[in-house]
């Protein structure tokens, strides 16, 4: 996990939601206990919330042409490699090795957050985000979301919205 400065070991924020902080948009931070027996990190999160799994969103990182992308997709899908490469101009994609999907971002495999990342890395968030007032990501931890609206998320990611999820 990214090295936390004194600020954020204080107020117990990860460089997701200090990131959020200092960029001043509104958001709701949700903490539930996570039961590492659960088979999916982002259906736990649904459940846990009470959230529609539409409205909850899995961080994947894919290597596209030998380049790391991330995914930012509903729980309640899949992410479509093809659409994804072809969302930033490549032919080939594949999901990334979790260790390095971890080493690039500093975050661990069912935590990683599409902001507040070690090494900003390019990002695309599915279209259907755009359909919902505010939606949840990981916010750096597992058992931790944020809530924000996704023009908030794709503007401070740098994403393209593209229709990259599959049912």
């Amino acid at each position: 996990m990214a090295k936390k400065s004194k600020k954020q070991q204080q107020s117990g924020g990860t460089p997701a939601t200090v990131a959020l902080a200092a960029a001043g948009v509104t958001y709701a931070v949700h903490a539930y206990d996570h039961d590492p027996a659960h088979p999916s990190f982002g259906e736990e999160a649904a459940e846990a919330m009470g959230v529609s799994p539409e409205r909850v969103f899995k961080t994947l990182v894919a290597d596209i042409d030998g380049a790391l992308t991330v995914a930012v997709v509903p729980v309640a899908g899949r992410l479509d490699l093809k659409s994804l490469a072809a969302a930033v101009g490549g032919k080939r994609a594949a999901m990334a090795d979790p260790a390095l999907a971890e080493r690039t971002t500093g975050y661990v495999r069912g935590g990683i957050s599409p902001l507040g990342q070690r090494k900003r890395l390019p990002t695309v968030l599915d279209a259907s985000a755009s359909g919902h007032a505010t939606i949840c990501v990981s916010a750096g931890r597992r058992g931790l979301e944020v809530e924000l609206a996704p023009e908030d998320l794709a503007k401070l990611t740098n994403a393209v919205l593209a229709p990259i999820g599959r049912a």
